[in-house]
């Protein structure tokens, strides 16, 4: 959704236009790659830019942090999944789920009108065979010139880190879970 601020005009537009878009990739096995992607997506909207995030995991109804605060300043996050993959009872329906998030998600790459488009914990889509690596990245090479792409999640593909423009991975050094025992933190990790 597009958010025109205050002395947002022509020559700011114009500078969108003659951006260079860049793919990005979050990956690892560490936490903060969703939370990096929010972050540009928030830093984009307030240059004005339309922004748009697709869930791939995260429960169709959920209300995690990051919904509840894009809901109050009008951004797109829109999730369809079924919850971790690791918890899902059916497969099967998780694949469905996925491969029409890939659908809306293209669609909205190659139609444009996007500065920036985040697709959270894709990675796991093409991990487990829903998504096409060489489908995304023939998707990314037709999307417009000037629009940025963000994927994430763990394990991502070689072929989409030779790809990508830039890509971060995240690594764990240390987590309260695994070391204490400490269960995910409301605003913190949902």
């Amino acid at each position: 959704m597009t958010q025109d601020s205050e002395g947002e005009g022509a020559e700011a537009r114009k500078g969108r236009r003659n951006a260079t878009g860049l793919v990005i990739v979050n990956t690892g096995n560490g936490k903060g790659k969703t939370t990096a992607a929010l972050g540009v997506l928030l830093r984009a909207w307030g240059r004005g830019m339309d922004v748009r995030m697709f869930q791939f995991i995260k429960n169709t109804g959920s209300r995690y942090g990051e919904q509840r605060a894009a809901e109050k300043i009008g951004l797109s996050i829109s999730a369809l999944g079924d919850g971790f993959t690791w918890l899902s009872k059916d497969l099967d329906h998780s694949g469905e789920l996925a491969a029409e998030q890939w659908k809306r998600s293209k669609e909205a790459i190659l139609q444009g009108g996007h500065d920036v488009i985040v697709m959270d914990e894709l990675t796991y889509a093409l991990h487990f065979g829903w998504v096409s690596t060489d489908e995304l990245i023939d998707t990314l090479k037709q999307r417009p010139p000037a629009m940025h792409v963000i994927i994430t999640g763990r394990d991502a593909p070689e072929a989409l880190v030779e790809y990508a423009d830039l890509v971060t991975e995240m690594r764990e050094i240390k987590h309260p879970f695994a070391e204490k025992g400490i269960k995910a933190q409301p605003g913190i990790e949902f």
